[in-house]
């Protein structure tokens, strides 16, 4: 075995000379040992009397090893590799300073290689031994997680509205933990410092998933592309446990690239981490509820979902959730998704932070609303989570936490065109499962409305609005993009001279009803 070692770093001097090894390369340098012990005092050091902690999961982004009743481990290491331990229910690893969990040891001696990026700074030997602290918390069956789907600030104006739009409301939601589900920033990685400032003053543990705009543009390939991202989040594939509920972080961007060395992406999963899934899940009670956490959603992918489906399968309680593509969505993945469990795949985008990358028209704080495309305003999610249950709020900013809906109709309507008018609501963030009704008034009896694929009229109406006064809206989304979950119904044609309220209540697949109100008067 020594000689394989010796061989693969004679035939790597070989083919580059005296230079770094390309980021993408791993030479296998042997074994790493530690332990996972119980911090008593919280110094983050393990001293005398402090036991190990036994049956604790730890990984190097590919092997899941358990530790010993001494809490002792032996991982396989390369010359590029991120050993972390997958925190076990009722404990936590500790932050640092900007609340980002340090549940990862990065063990790169040359750093990151050749790249002309930031990067990993070289580590140089590995210690004797690579130790995990963890301390003892309480983690009740029922708790709530903050969502963050791409807050993608990619301006200094940005900053502030991150800061003013979502962090300031935020922080009267009390959740466990958060965590950002990809693009960080929007290009700009040198701001993620600035963006972590801002969050971490909601003083709650916050997790991270990579992002296509999390990416260095100069790097060489893949494998460098998130080095930047990883000197600062650690590995971009991982997992832990809170209470009931396993959370398996993937990267579904793959970087590459094109015919003019422009790095590109496809939203994909590599081999490595469907691998990495498996030896993960093969440690985890089937009564667990299994939630992905990615920035591309798996309907989306290229590649990888088939493979990660069959691992996923098994465990009949899951959930996924994604960012990306700047929209609410939650959908039921089935056979055509590659999907073959006893109940279908729920996969929830909760939208985008930044709405559609900060633009539109300005409120009176000035901030842009950045309706999305799909008629949904930007925000953020609540997913309260109850043993292996789950349910789902989207919160959007600005706005009061009941506002879940926006209904559409003519501000006056005539009498005789009552039945030719319709009714459009926009539930945000329910699936087109939801059951949907409504009246007029108090006294009017309950319609059901029907679910149709359509195009937001609000959004249509800011766009024209945006046009009108020149507020700059990003390229991909200046056209509408249909919507899953609009309900059609009419007026109903014995509705009387006056003012009315349009009622509707919707409820979604967990039991949860919304309502809203519009008032329109009929002439």
């Amino acid at each position: 075995m020594r000689f394989k070692y010796i061989a693969l770093i004679f035939f790597s001097i070989i083919f580059n000379g005296n230079s770094l090894l390309a980021a993408n390369q791993q030479v296998t340098v042997g074994n790493t040992t530690g332990m996972v012990f119980n911090d008593l005092n919280g110094n983050g050091i393990r001293d005398a009397k402090e036991p190990g902690i036994g049956g604790v999961g730890v990984s190097n982004g590919l092997d899941v090893v358990t530790t010993d009743s001494e809490g002792r481990y032996t991982l396989e290491v390369t010359d590029d590799t991120i050993i972390f331990i997958i925190k076990p229910a009722g404990w936590m690893t500790r932050v640092n300073e900007l609340n980002l969990p340090q549940f990862y040891y990065i063990h790169k001696p040359e750093g990151s290689g050749p790249l002309d990026h930031p990067g990993i700074a070289p580590t140089g030997p590995r210690p004797d031994s690579i130790d995990f602290a963890l301390v003892k918390q309480d983690e009740p069956e029922q708790f709530d997680v903050l969502i963050f789907g791409d807050p993608q600030v990619s301006r200094q104006e940005e900053l502030g509205y991150l800061a003013h739009d979502v962090v300031d409301e935020a922080a009267g939601v009390k959740t466990a933990f958060g965590i950002s589900l990809g693009d960080i920033v929007g290009n700009n990685i040198g701001d993620f410092g600035r963006v972590n400032q801002i969050i971490s003053a909601l003083n709650r543990p916050w997790y991270n998933v990579p992002g296509n705009h999390d990416m260095n543009f100069d790097a060489v390939d893949d494998a460098g592309s998130l080095e930047t991202y990883k000197s600062i989040y650690g590995p971009t594939c991982y997992s832990f446990n809170y209470a009931d509920v396993h959370f398996i972080v993937l990267d579904t961007i793959l970087a590459y690239k094109d015919e003019n060395d422009a790095m590109k992406y496809r939203e994909e999963l590599e081999e490595k981490q469907i691998q990495f899934v498996k030896n993960d899940l093969a440690l985890v009670d089937k009564d667990k509820l299994i939630v992905l956490l990615m920035h591309a959603p798996e309907n989306s992918f290229s590649s990888g979902r088939r493979e990660l489906f069959a691992v996923l399968q098994d465990y009949p309680h899951n959930f996924s959730m994604a960012g990306h593509v700047h929209r609410t969505e939650s959908v039921f993945l089935g056979p055509e998704f590659n999907w073959h469990g006893k109940q279908p795949h729920h996969l929830y985008i909760s939208g985008a932070v930044c709405g559609a990358w900060w633009m539109g028209t300005p409120d009176e704080r000035g901030i842009p609303h950045s309706l999305m495309k799909n008629g949904v305003p930007n925000g953020y999610s609540v997913i309260t989570f109850d043993h292996n249950q789950y349910t789902i709020r989207f919160q959007a900013c600005g706005r009061p936490a009941e506002y879940q809906m926006s209904i559409w109709a003519p501000e006056v309507i005539q009498q005789e065109d009552c039945l030719n008018t319709e009714v459009l609501v926009n539930v945000f963030a329910v699936s087109n499962k939801a059951k949907v009704q409504m009246r007029m008034d108090e006294t009017g009896s309950w319609v059901t409305m029907e679910n149709i694929i359509r195009n937001d009229p609000y959004f249509l109406q800011m766009r024209q609005w945006e046009k009108e006064n020149n507020f700059k809206r990003a390229y991909w989304s200046e056209e509408p993009a249909q919507s899953s979950h609009i309900w059609r119904a009419t007026v109903p044609g014995d509705t009387s001279k006056g003012p009315h309220f349009i009622q509707v209540k919707a409820e979604d697949v967990f039991g949860r009803v919304y309502t809203g109100r519009r008032l329109i008067r009929i002439e």
